[in-house]
């Protein structure tokens, strides 16, 4: 079978798109199958090509026997809802006129969160007259009207019109949480073709490390207690609110201390690094993004990882990727995020579930689990025990078989 992937994040960027479409893509090709992507040139979050690559019209790579086409796009950084849009809307031009001189597939997928690189994979499963799957991984653009990026008007209205046609033209949808399924089956769309493949890890990366001494000596990080967020610095993650916890653990005049790392990149990232600076914060430390290799080796130097989102219902419906990274580092979490993933953090008791943007609720959390040895040790095994549960392999292999059964109608 060949299946044609349409994505706008791809490795060597980061992000979790870029890893989930890499990790399943390459168990694909390992079963045996022919995989292409289609994709932008390397820049998110920066805005920046990363080294090695330019912005130009075509030029072609293999990656564990992916074959990766990238296209030329507007480049703009992650930040301002207008640029962005040229953007998605450059590589959704782009990247169907690069699909129209492939191969002809045997079915084609586009993934979210914005929705115009589905409109790409649609119309080439028009042109080339094959099967459209879309993998829904955001609800856009509710998820932009969530984060004050657009208010509601006609503009946002005709968006979610466009939104419900692809859902409709889509032979299968391949959500990643069952809020997503139910939510567009609440919407009209027929549950039948509405299926649910989660986020998941890559265990022959993530995995149980001792902390890295060298790394730990390198930033100060030696004999302390460290909670760290590890990932994108958006408008979405209310990162504020660690900030706001820092201050609160450092006005502490005795007991525990703590250090905090927040390791990324993203639209709010100068913006916090200015407060947390307005803020006195020495107890706050901000890394850059590193390379995938590295990450791992960041995850290491953790106690504790913090999840967080805006305290929004339909941030609800959402399951932060990072949270199965922390299941196979086997580190605890402190989950600030309502909804379907804090059913899973208590279901597998992998941590402790604290209500979005209240910094005394994270405060406490820390606390509990620094001074509560016998607690974190059985966090600690809940998360190496769950963590097979969401092996990328068999999450790949579930959505496989949906592309199988799609590919099959022809």
């Amino acid at each position: 079978m060949h299946i044609l992937f349409l994505t706008d994040n791809f490795p060597p960027e980061v992000n979790a798109p870029a890893s989930r479409t890499f990790e399943h893509c390459r168990e694909w090709v390992q079963a045996g199958h022919r995989v292409t992507v289609i994709a932008n040139v390397p820049n998110f979050p920066r805005g920046k090509v990363f080294p090695g690559y330019r912005n130009r019209p075509w030029q072609r790579e293999t990656m564990d026997g992916i074959q990766v086409v990238r296209v030329w796009t507007y480049i703009a950084a992650n930040a301002g809802f207008a640029l962005r849009t040229l953007d998605y809307l450059s590589f959704m031009v782009t990247g169907f006129i690069a699909g129209l001189w492939l191969p002809r597939p045997d079915v084609i997928v586009g993934t979210s969160p914005q929705f115009f690189t589905n409109c790409a994979a649609w119309m080439l499963s028009v042109f080339k007259w094959r099967p459209f799957v879309f993998e829904l991984r955001d609800l856009w653009p509710e998820s932009i009207k969530t984060v004050g990026a657009m208010k509601d008007s006609a503009a946002l209205r005709l968006l979610e019109r466009l939104e419900l046609f692809l859902y409709r033209r889509a032979t299968a949808v391949v959500a990643v949480t069952e809020s997503f399924r139910r939510n567009l089956i609440a919407r009209g769309i027929d549950g039948d073709k509405v299926h649910v493949v989660t986020n998941g890890v890559d265990l022959s990366r993530f995995r149980p490390m001792a902390r890295d001494p060298q790394l730990a000596q390198r930033l100060g990080l030696t004999d302390q207690f460290v909670a760290g967020y590890i990932g994108t610095h958006g408008m979405a993650h209310a990162l504020e609110t660690v900030l706001e916890a820092a201050a609160l653990m450092r006005a502490r005049p005795q007991g525990v201390r703590v250090r905090f790392v927040l390791l990324g990149d993203g639209a709010q990232k100068q913006a916090l690094k200015a407060r947390a600076q307005r803020m006195g914060l020495d107890n706050v430390l901000f890394l850059d993004t590193v390379p995938k290799a590295d990450v791992p080796r960041y995850w290491s130097l953790l106690d504790v990882a913090i999840i967080h989102l805006r305290k929004a219902d339909n941030f609800t419906q959402v399951i932060p990727s990072k949270l199965f990274e922390c299941m196979g580092v086997g580190i605890p979490v402190l989950h600030g995020v309502a909804g379907e993933s804090a059913g899973i953090v208590e279901r597998e008791g992998v941590g402790l579930v604290f209500e979005p943007e209240n910094a005394q609720a994270l405060c406490d959390g820390l606390l509990r689990l620094a001074q509560d040895q016998a607690l974190y040790r059985q966090l600690r095994s809940h998360c190496l025990a769950a963590a097979p549960r969401y092996d990328r392999r068999g999450l790949a292999a579930k959505m496989l078989g949906v592309l199988t059964t799609v590919a099959g109608r022809g």
